[in-house]
């Protein structure tokens, strides 16, 4: 199964960076019509969990993917799926 994975890890602190890096990996799910997206932001105090959260929470975001999933093993990262 084909996914795409973006790691936030260097761009933590800047908001434009984030907001781009997440819209592109949205966009190019949709386009090439990825199954599923992995995104690594790291454990940390949370607040970027919450600001990729956020993002996805947006309404034209939302209306692109399926669901959102925590991962068990690794609070680390999420992983949107899509329903192409």
């Amino acid at each position: 199964m084909a996914k795409i994975k973006i790691d936030l890890h260097d761009c933590f602190n800047n908001g434009r960076k984030i907001d781009q890096a997440l819209l592109g990996a949205m966009q190019d799910a949709c386009k090439k019509r990825v199954k599923l997206v992995e995104i690594i932001h790291g454990r940390g105090s949370g607040q970027l969990k919450k600001r990729v959260l956020r993002f996805l929470e947006q309404p034209d975001i939302k209306a692109l993917y399926h669901r959102v999933e925590k991962d068990t093993k690794n609070p680390g990262r999420l992983f949107v799926h899509f329903r192409h």
